[in-house]
């Protein structure tokens, strides 16, 4: 991970809110009233879980909420500005030259924007309808900041091995996940089964990948839905660093070691011996056989 040799430790907000569907000027309210609070705790990074400033049951409202992630926008001008005191993770509605909507998140740094993920995974099954309202993002980029090389991902896309893996191929040794993730299923546990095993991979992830995962839920009820929060840090070795309340609104924070990448990665070096020509040469043979 390249990161600034000064910097050993990350203080990270996981700003785990409930939204107003539709109303953007109140999220985004919402949203620097939770960013004054993590500078006021001296914070490094705030990330808020996805579509953060719509709302998630859009439908026909996407192109109404749609935002541009510049600083002549009147949803990100405020955003970008206060991004030069604390990095920010927020989710919105792109809308790209040719007026398709994407589910995506922004990093914000230093007044800039550092990268936008369109999501490339669009769950249409079951209760969720995103394939009827939204384009397909088509790519899966690592990219740099003052903490080192960071990925993100929304949601369905780390319900799937490849994204995680592509990133972690890039270079990205902090994945940042974003969910509005409703709550499904019981257990034996005092938690909802959609809880239980979105925090499974994600340990899965951290471990398998020697990496940190950090993920931000959203809580609330929203159309029917119930959003359950949960919000968790693990590091390189699968152990849980912070979580967030389930069923509540929360600003968690957490200090993260970089240090923890050296020190695993030294004893399990899955990084190093990671064969990417085979994998590559398997796949094209996987998809272009016949």
């Amino acid at each position: 991970m390249r990161y600034n040799s000064e910097m050993t430790e990350i203080h990270i907000a996981l700003a785990q809110i409930n939204t107003v569907l539709g109303d953007v000027s109140a999220n985004l309210r919402k949203h620097i009233d939770y960013i004054d609070q993590a500078v006021s705790q001296a914070a490094d990074l705030i990330i808020f879980p996805e579509l953060s400033l719509t709302g998630y049951v859009l439908q026909d409202l996407a192109p109404i909420v749609a935002c541009k992630p510049r600083a002549d926008d009147p949803i990100f001008g405020p955003l970008l500005e206060a991004s030069r005191k604390i990095d920010i993770v927020a989710g919105f509605v792109d809308e790209d030259d040719r007026h398709r909507f994407y589910i995506s998140q922004a990093y914000l740094s230093r007044g800039q924007v550092a990268h936008v993920h369109h999501k490339v995974y669009l769950p249409t099954y079951g209760l969720f309808d995103e394939g009827r309202f939204f384009a397909w993002g088509d790519e899966i980029r690592a990219f740099d900041t003052r903490f080192g090389r960071v990925g993100m991902l929304i949601c369905e896309d780390f319900w799937h091995a490849s994204p995680p893996y592509l990133l972690w191929l890039d270079g990205a040794d902090l994945l940042l996940f974003s969910s509005a993730s409703p709550g499904r299923g019981l257990t034996r546990e005092p938690k909802l089964e959609s809880a239980r095993w979105v925090e499974h991979i994600n340990r899965a992830y951290a471990s398998l990948f020697t990496s940190f995962v950090v993920h931000t839920n959203r809580v609330g009820y929203e159309d029917g839905l119930h959003f359950w929060g949960g919000s968790t840090i693990f590091n390189p070795d699968g152990g849980l660093v912070a979580q967030a309340p389930y069923h509540e609104e929360a600003l968690t924070l957490a200090t993260v070691d970089l240090g923890w990448l050296h020190r695993t990665r030294a004893r399990l070096p899955l990084l190093r011996d990671e064969r990417t020509s085979l994998v590559n040469a398997e796949l094209n043979r996987i998809v272009n056989k016949g």
